[in-house]
């Protein structure tokens, strides 16, 4: 463990102990954080080493209480009602920027929920134009959520241009090739583009920190915050067609045409937009869902790969490497990676490794040997019978992810015998994201003028 992991893992610590405080905002902990980093590089200059040099600079900042009352002179019309009124929600406290943030949601909301409409002006319905909405969907969506993440953390014209361009680009790549409705060129794209594009939301996310591990953590955290609240926004939707449905029918209205047309389209479409809000306007709560979604389950998911692998070896049994197979395999192996990274983001970075972590290292180590058989029959399927754009993209794809799981492995199997910190395995995953942000836009972007538009 070099003396600079853990300088980075005493930041962290902070970070969180900091973040606990209901009075401090992240922006807030953002800006106390640099002045930290300030005083221990300026300490460290005059020769102290970086230890001293954080116990110093936290002592001089003083305790979290003497902070607040600092950070409550400043912003008085912030945080006077949360000091003196404990009760208060955070709405009452930040009132005016919740408003602002609502309108602007509710304007992205219903741009997104707008533009898939916007192609039937052209006569492209989705009954009939599969091939277009398949791998456009996502287009018509995370802009609009990108637009609105990159005005709430006050993104600078360079990103916001960057940002744009993917976009364009991404658009451009749906839709400029000749691919027929059969084509596999346009299954990997619809599976790649939405990847692609996540990560360019990602940077709107990050704003001017993308360079930033913490930032890139914040990313990953907020993107499990956001798939919780989509999965029971669209429980709740579900629940409310339902209703519609019957209650309608009862009275001889069938609103099929509107529930399929309109209703189920445009509200999946509005509803990214409002669970990337809800995740950023209460953010407290759906924290605490973190700790519980991986501990519930790692130990299951760890269950399911051990007994997938002893079947593997009692029946000998080969690994069908077909299209739906190929996608559940590497869906698997996504959960398994997200498991870990969203149990990461929850993780006291200094707290001395546990049972968890065993548990931990069993499912990425469980998750690599699947990984390996799947490579091989992928492999050997290659070399038999050539390749195609399922087979090239899942050969990629698993080999990316093999060297993600292997040095995640080696890193969990070092931080359990306490040879290096756990802030390693954090800057390893954000590190390593601009890894599959290139495949993917590899695979939208290449594959299909390689492999002859099949």
């Amino acid at each position: 463990m070099t003396a600079q992991d853990e300088l980075e893992a005493q930041f962290a610590q902070w970070r969180q102990h900091v973040q606990r405080r209901s009075e401090l905002r992240p922006a807030d902990a953002d800006e106390l954080e640099d002045h930290l980093r300030g005083s221990v590089e300026e300490l460290v200059s005059i020769g102290l080493s970086p230890d001293e040099a954080f116990l110093v600079a936290v002592k001089r900042m003083g305790s979290l209480d003497e902070l607040s009352r600092e950070f409550a002179v400043e912003h008085s019309e912030r945080l006077w009602k949360q000091l003196v009124l404990p009760g208060e929600s955070d709405h009452t406290v930040e009132k005016g920027r919740s408003r602002r943030d609502l309108w602007v949601m509710i304007g992205c909301a219903a741009g997104a929920a707008v533009s898939i409409k916007v192609p039937e002006l052209f006569g492209m319905s989705m009954e009939k134009h599969a091939a277009f909405y398949a791998p456009n969907f996502t287009l018509f969506t995370l802009p609009w959520l990108a637009g609105f993440l990159a005005w709430r953390h006050q993104a600078g014209r360079v990103v916001i241009g960057i940002v744009a361009a993917l976009f364009v680009l991404g658009a451009v790549a749906a839709n400029i090739y000749p691919l027929g409705e059969n084509s596999q060129s346009i299954v990997v794209s619809t599976i790649h583009l939405p990847i692609a594009l996540w990560l360019v939301v990602g940077l709107a996310y990050v704003a001017d920190d993308w360079r930033s591990s913490r930032r890139r953590m914040d990313f990953i955290r907020f993107t499990g915050e956001w798939f919780v609240y989509l999965v029971l926004i669209g429980l709740g939707g579900g629940v409310l067609t339902a209703f519609m449905f019957g209650t309608f029918e009862a009275i001889g209205i069938k609103p099929d045409t509107f529930i399929g047309q309109w209703l189920v389209p445009c509200g999946a479409m509005a509803a990214v937009v409002v669970a990337g809000w809800l995740v950023e306007a209460k953010q407290s709560v759906v924290e605490n869902i973190a700790p519980v979604l991986g501990r519930l389950f790692t130990p299951l998911f760890t269950a399911v790969l051990l007994a997938f692998l002893g079947a593997v070896v009692w029946t000998s049994a080969g690994i069908d490497v077909e299209r739906q197979a190929l996608i559940l395999f590497d869906a698997l192996l996504v959960v398994v990676l997200g498991l870990l990274l969203y149990s990461m983001s929850a993780r006291d970075p200094l707290a001395p490794p546990g049972l968890f972590d065993k548990l931990q290292l069993a499912l990425v180590v469980s998750a690599l040997a699947i990984d390996v058989l799947v490579l091989m029959e992928i492999t050997g399927r290659i070399t038999e019978f050539g390749t195609t754009p399922n087979k090239a993209a899942a050969l990629g794809e698993n080999a990316i992810l093999l060297a993600n799981l292997a040095w995640s492995a080696w890193l969990l199997l070092r931080f359990l015998r306490r040879g290096t910190p756990f802030a390693s395995l954090e800057r390893w995953q954000t590190g390593y994201l601009p890894v599959y942000a290139v495949w993917a836009w590899v695979v939208v972007l290449v594959f299909p003028p390689v492999f002859g538009y099949f």
